[in-house]
Formats: C-alpha cells, structure tokens, sequence
C-alpha cells in the first residue's frame, strides 16, 4: 500500500490516497499499526483520501487507538495539501467533505505546492447534548470538574468533534508540563461527563490575542497540534471573556491564526501542512 506521510505543526498522520487505490478492509486495525512509533510507521493516526460525491473529496480520520473521529483541523490542512499537490484536484479553494460537513479551504500556493491553508471551520457547537456533555449550561462557560484533588474550571465547545477547554496557570507550563499534562488528560478524556470522551487543551493566555495552549487528543494522547482544538480554544476565550476573537495560539508544533468571525459566526483556522515523505506498507497490496 502506497501512503504519504504529513503533518500541521507536527500533528502527524499516515494519509492514503483512496481516491485513485480502494479502501484498506479494516482502517482500524491500520491506524493502530501505522501509527507506532517504534515498530509502524509513526503516527497519531491514519487519514484516508477518499471520492466524494458532493466535494473535491472525502477525508475519513483515524486516531492512533484505531477509534474513528468527526474531524482533524491539522489533517484538513494535509488533505487539502495532497489534493491539490498530486493532482487530484487543482483549485485556489478546495471543499473537503468531513464528518462535520463539507468545509471549504482556501490554499496558499508556492513554487506550485502548498504551503499554508485557511480552513472554515464552520460554526462551533454550543449546545451540551449535541457536544456532548452532562456538564450544564449551553455550553458549559468554565464548568467545575474535579478530577482526583484538582479543581478545573470547563468550558466545553465542538468543532465537530469534542472539546474541554481549561485555563491553566505559569506553573503548569513549567517544569512538569508533561507530566501535568499525562496525569490529568487522560483523566479528562474518559471522564464520564463525557459521554463520547473529549479533546483535553490546558490554556495559558498572554493577551486578548496571544495564548499557549497543551493538548490531550482523544485516541492518540499528547500532540504537538490540534487544529480543531485551537479552533475551540479561541471560542472559549470570547465565552469566558479572556480573549478576543482573533487569537494567535502557540501550540508545542508551532503557531495557529483563529478567527471566530462574527459575520457569519465560523471559526477560521489558518497554518502550514507540510509533506515529509512516501512509502510502502507491506501487507495491505493496491492494485
């Protein structure tokens, strides 16, 4: 099996042309031997590229735990990327049809090859049984959650899929970043507020329009990125009041641009989607 392997800020995937080559018979299992680190490929998941009978094409994502998620924000950006850069469709604005609808990407072009994309997101999920979560409130704005003897405030948003967005002091990005971040995000994930699990983000705000931000992946555990996430970090910030709707996060992977526009009430997501090489997968034959 042909695949190609990508990443947005270092969230990094396994992406296969379905387009031109059939569906690998059990993407689960794939994703779950692709995407280890030591004796796959290394991932923090699959995505396929597949037909679309209502866009340019399909993107179907796979964690590195073999679950099947909504979305990606970073993996859009890819998919975005080899659509236009192999050839399958050339256009300045793609639609991409996800598990969150279609979603239009405008591409940023360079010596003939992608370099950044612009992605709307759509409009984020407010709603609690639609998110989802038993947290209250439509949506939960910094919600108490106690998880063993800590005390988080969450606001809970969907970009398509799940998020938990918590505000976090210095000292969480400090010296025991990771470990903070290990201990309390898979805690988070599986709590059973929760219902469908959640993205975990841990949120340090420089200025209405700067922030750091962490991030607990459902499925596939610490990432450099989570476009999506970031996306429903800067809807978090207008709802809690700590930042502005256009935002700059730094992300471990290196920087989003968001925009949660209030003309028509979308999330703008803008950064880099990078191609590092291809390669053969034994064991899973194109014909």
């Amino acid at each position: 099996m042909r695949f190609t392997k990508m990443h947005g800020l270092g969230n990094d995937y396994v992406y296969v042309d379905c387009v031109r080559n059939p569906v690998p018979a059990d993407p689960a299992a794939l994703s779950q031997a692709v995407s280890d680190r030591h004796f796959g490929i290394g991932s923090d998941g699959l995505i396929l590229i597949c037909a679309s009978d209502k866009a340019d094409a399909r993107m179907r994502m796979f964690n590195a735990d073999g679950s099947e998620s909504e979305m990606c924000g970073n993996g859009l950006r890819c998919v975005a990327k080899f659509v236009h850069d192999h050839g399958i469709a050339r256009k300045p604005t793609l639609r991409i049809e996800t598990g969150r609808g279609v979603l239009a990407v405008d591409l940023e072009v360079q010596q003939d090859k992608v370099s950044r994309v612009r992605v709307n997101m759509g409009e984020p999920i407010l709603v609690s049984e639609t998110i989802p979560t038993t947290l209250p409130g439509d949506p939960p704005v910094n919600a108490p959650l106690t998880i063993g003897d800590q005390i988080f405030e969450v606001t809970a948003v969907s970009m398509g899929n799940p998020h938990a967005v918590m505000y976090v002091g210095e000292s969480f990005f400090t010296t025991k970043e990771r470990d903070l971040v290990s201990e309390f995000g898979p805690r988070i994930e599986h709590d059973k507020v929760f219902p469908r699990r959640i993205n975990a983000h841990f949120v340090k705000v420089h200025s209405p329009g700067e922030v750091t931000m962490r991030t607990w992946e459902r499925g596939s555990g610490i990432t450099l990125a989570c476009g999506t996430g970031a996306c429903a970090v800067c809807v978090a910030g207008v709802l809690t009041g700590r930042s502005a709707r256009k935002v700059l996060a730094h992300l471990p992977g290196g920087d989003l641009e968001l925009e949660w526009a209030e003309k028509d009430n979308c999330v703008y997501m803008t950064g880099p989607a990078t191609e590092v090489f291809s390669g053969e997968w034994p064991g899973v034959s194109n014909p």
